[in-house]
Formats: structure tokens, C-alpha cells, sequence
């Protein structure tokens, strides 16, 4: 492969901007001096092998990373500690697998309003209208009929559902998916990312999706990032994927 390829000047324009990031944790290095700039609007796959760094990548949008060096801007303001209490509340989560106590008495419909809490606040009280959003993204992630069924006792494409209608409650500006079809049976794949894609143009997100299974990735990503040994090793546009030779030097030596 040639030289790393960076991403755009930072603008008006960029969702996400890091510079020189350096993030730790003990003695362990997870990422290296990551430059990168994701566009409002971008659908991007962050890419890469088991172990790469890139769900700490998301760590640090998301503000809990552990950064030793390096800025972080995120939707046009300097991410501090201080600034990421606000921000948040503009940022969705999507983890890779969430395990809940099936003897939880929480049904999917509390899981979801919790997506209300983190955009209002946890010390303030529920209303309907909050109630009608998560009511509305159920609707929309093809959960409702699970609105009364305990979140412990779905299954696993059910479950990634119900996260996604949680974090879309919260009406987020940037949507962070971590490995969000790992373990999901094809079908449950084409309908997670079908469900990912409609959100995407519906709301005008700004998405950053990690996997390390290309054939997961929607179409509609229009941006990838390739991440090893936590070094970003490319970031560009979708037709990058086409070249063999990205893919094969990104996957060498993968365990």
C-alpha cells in the first residue's frame, strides 16, 4: 500500500475531527497519532481486524475515550470533559452485544425510552411525547410488536433492533455502530443494515460504522476508514474496497 491518506482540512462541514490522537490504556497503546475527518452527512466504515483499535476510535467521539495526546472536535466544539456531558446527548450508541438478565423485569419498551433519558437528562421525568418517540422508532425498527416482551427474552437480531430504536429515540446527530451484525444470522444482517440505511436518509445522520466483515458494510456507506495496529491506514472514498490489495495487507497476519 503507499502512504497514509488522509482525510480533508477541518470545515464547517466535518462531524468529526481528530488530530494527532494518542489513546492509552497503561501500557497499552490503542491508537497512534490518528488524524481523521468524518463530513456531516458521511455514512463511514471503519474497518479493520480484531484487536485493530477500531472500537476505541469510537471511544473517543463518544468522549470516554482514554486520550493521552491530541484534540478531539465534535460537531464544531472542542470535545473536553466538560463539553462532552452536552454532546452526548447528541451522539447514538449502538454496541456489538448487549447481555441482559433474561429474568430482567425491563421490557423493550423501557429499553428504548432510555434512549429519552440520555438526550433529556436522567432527573427528568418522562412525558408523553417522549413516550410517543421511542413508541415511533419501534414503529420504524420493526419492534413494536416487542413493546410489552421482557428485553432479556429476544433474540439476537431482535435485540441490535431494539438498540438501534433506543439510540434513535434520543434523536442523535452521529450514530456510532460497534459491530452491530456480529453473530446475526444473513437475514438478520440485510434487515439490520436495511433498518441502518432508512435512518441514515431519513434523519440525515452522520454514521461511523465499525466491522471487520466487508460483506456487512451497507451500500450506502460512502466512506471507509481502514484501521491496523492503531494506525488509520486509509481513509477515502468506498471504491478503495475494490482494490485487493487494500483488503489483503489490512487482514495479513489476522489471527
Amino acid at each position: 500500500m503507499g502512504p497514509l491518506i488522509r482525510g480533508p482540512t477541518l470545515t464547517s462541514t466535518s462531524a468529526v475531527s481528530l488530530r494527532s490522537i494518542t489513546v492509552g490504556y497503561r501500557e497499552h497503546v490503542a491508537l497512534r497519532d490518528v488524524s481523521l475527518d468524518i463530513g456531516r452527512g458521511d455514512f463511514c466504515g471503519i474497518i479493520g481486524p480484531n484487536g485493530a483499535g477500531k472500537t476505541t476510535l469510537l471511544t473517543v467521539v463518544n468522549g470516554i475515550g482514554r486520550v493521552r495526546a491530541g484534540t478531539v472536535n465534535v460537531l464544531g466544539e472542542l470535545a473536553t470533559g466538560a463539553s462532552f456531558t452536552r454532546l452526548r446527548r447528541r451522539i447514538g450508541y449502538v454496541a456489538q452485544q448487549e447481555r441482559v438478565d433474561p429474568r430482567a423485569p425491563i421490557t423493550c419498551l423501557d429499553a428504548v425510552l432510555v434512549g429519552r433519558c440520555g438526550r433529556a437528562g436522567l432527573l427528568r421525568r418522562l412525558t408523553s411525547a417522549d413516550r410517543e418517540r421511542a413508541l415511533a422508532m419501534m414503529e420504524l425498527t420493526h419492534t413494536a410488536h416487542l413493546t410489552e416482551r421482557p428485553v432479556g427474552r429476544v433474540s439476537g437480531g431482535e435485540a441490535r433492533k431494539i438498540s438501534l430504536a433506543r439510540a434513535l429515540t434520543q434523536e442523535p446527530e452521529i450514530l456510532l455502530l460497534d459491530e452491530p451484525t456480529s453473530n446475526l444470522d444473513p437475514r438478520a444482517v440485510r434487515e439490520f443494515g436495511d433498518l441502518v440505511v432508512d435512518a441514515f436518509n431519513r434523519f440525515r445522520l452522520t454514521i461511523l460504522m465499525v466491522t471487520h466483515q466487508l460483506d456487512h458494510l451497507p451500500s450506502a456507506a460512502n466512506r471507509i476508514v481502514t484501521v491496523k495496529d492503531g494506525r488509520v491506514t486509509y481513509s477515502g472514498g468506498r471504491a478503495a474496497l475494490d482494490d485487493p490489495r487494500l483488503t489483503a495487507e489490512l487482514f495479513a497476519d489476522a489471527a
